[in-house]
């Protein structure tokens, strides 16, 4: 009896320390929204620290451009965090460096960029947006109406979309563009079509891309066709030739996504951890347009409806 007690104190006392090693750990641990600052710009970024064994910290960083990167080790003492990634683009020689100060549960710090610059930045919590609740879908809404621009904003650069025969194109690299209307949970239809080698992506609440590329013949992964940017790969890869019309069929509850593709389900029910690069915002707690690419190339788009949740 004496010996199963002393068994029982020993492993209370190893469960205690472990939990004590853990405590400074967990207070970081978690998704954080970022909000950089560019002399007046502001530039939405991204966050995931975890823990890896009982004292290490890794996670995945997302930029205001660019894919989700995985950071090999955080640092994290004295409520002081930092680490460091490689240069995502050829042209950078840097690493990116990241420091910053946890308290009263917010991020605050620097970043020291591959290009030399350094940018300052706030991280807050971001929300879980989990829902127990079946949505009640309302009316649908055409986003477009084939004839003009109307309730459509372009944003990011000189306007380069026009509309032809009920088709909404952006013939050359431009400007994206997004809905002046923003959105929660909803279901959306798309039909899309792009030139042999083009680019482009529907953003889901202005912040999560679904991507949209030349994809034919190509391994389902994270940074093809109807992958969520970065995050998600599909599961098979249905995509039609070039300069063929295809379809998405997305629907959006929490972070919750369904992508079908020319009519096959290719992720159905996956979390979306956080934004994806070029995203408009940070803000995951808010409601967010409907947001496509034009700055990857030519692309064309029609029959543009959304069915918002009650």
């Amino acid at each position: 009896m004496k010996q199963n007690f002393v068994k029982f104190l020993g492993a209370i006392l190893i469960s205690n320390s472990l939990m004590a090693q853990l405590a400074p750990i967990k207070s970081i641990e978690g998704r954080w929204d970022i909000t950089i600052t560019k002399g007046n710009k502001k530039m939405p970024s991204w966050l995931e620290v975890s823990h890896s064994g009982e004292k290490y910290l890794n996670g995945h960083f997302v930029g205001d451009g660019g894919s989700a990167r995985p950071i090999s080790r955080i640092n994290f003492a004295d409520d002081k965090m930092s680490f460091s990634i490689p240069p995502q683009w050829d042209r950078a020689e840097k690493d990116l460096v990241v420091e910053a100060v946890l308290k009263n549960d917010k991020l605050t710090g620097t970043m020291n960029t591959p290009s030399g610059e350094v940018l300052s930045w706030e991280g807050v919590r971001a929300p879980k947006l989990n829902s127990t609740k079946t949505p009640v879908w309302g009316t649908p809404i055409k986003l477009f109406n084939g004839k003009n621009l109307d309730g459509w904003q372009a944003v990011s650069g000189e306007n380069q979309w026009v509309v032809e025969n009920g088709i909404l194109k952006s013939p050359k690299s431009g400007a994206n563009l997004r809905t002046i209307g923003t959105y929660n949970d909803f279901k959306l239809h798309v039909e899309f079509k792009y030139p042999e080698g083009s680019n482009s992506g529907v953003y889901l609440r202005g912040r999560y891309e679904v991507q949209v590329t030349d994809s034919k013949g190509r391994e389902p992964l994270k940074d093809q066709l109807g992958a969520i940017y970065g995050f998600i790969a599909p599961i098979e890869m249905p995509a039609k030739s070039a300069g063929e019309w295809q379809s998405f069929d997305i629907t959006l509850v929490g972070r919750l996504v369904t992508v079908v593709l020319n009519g096959k389900t290719i992720i159905y029910k996956n979390e979306i951890p956080g934004i994806t690069g070029g995203a408009l915002d940070s803000n995951e707690g808010e409601p967010g347009p409907i947001f496509f690419q034009g700055d990857h190339g030519p692309i064309e788009y029609r029959n543009i409806i959304l069915t918002p949740a009650k």
